[in-house]
């Protein structure tokens, strides 16, 4: 028997599940970073890092997020088209003090944020049993 696929619903940049994206990247302290499924996770709710990617893409730019301290779950930098190049990410990074292995990945064991350690971010509860 087929499973039924699970469908988040993804909201304008303007509200909902992008602004709690938001949230959370604007408290991403200077020299750590947090991955796209880590942010999903804590908001939780069936959200998913592609999502995540994408209210990052959208991102605007007056609010001035350090969208930089967010890396897939590798550790690796974002394509060219996100910074210019993935020199410019990494430039700023290690300004901030984020550790980086030698194969250009970042070392996510001491770089790593904590989301759960965050204060004013609450963590999405699941509706139902418990």
């Amino acid at each position: 028997m087929a499973r039924a696929k699970k469908t988040v619903k993804v909201t304008s940049p303007s509200g909902g599940v992008f602004q709690k994206v938001y949230a959370i990247v604007a408290t991403i302290p200077a020299g750590t970073v947090v991955t796209y499924g880590q942010i999903a996770r804590h908001i939780g709710g069936g959200l998913t890092g592609r999502t995540v990617g994408f209210a990052m893409r959208a991102a605007p730019t007056e609010r001035q997020l350090p969208c930089h301290r967010v890396v897939n779950r590798k550790g690796e930098l974002s394509p060219g088209y996100v910074f210019g190049s993935p020199p410019v990410q990494r430039k700023r990074l290690m300004d901030e003090g984020v550790t980086f292995l030698e194969d250009g990945r970042i070392d996510l064991s001491r770089s790593q944020w904590n989301i759960s350690t965050a204060k004013g971010i609450s963590r999405s509860r699941k509706k139902g049993n418990g």
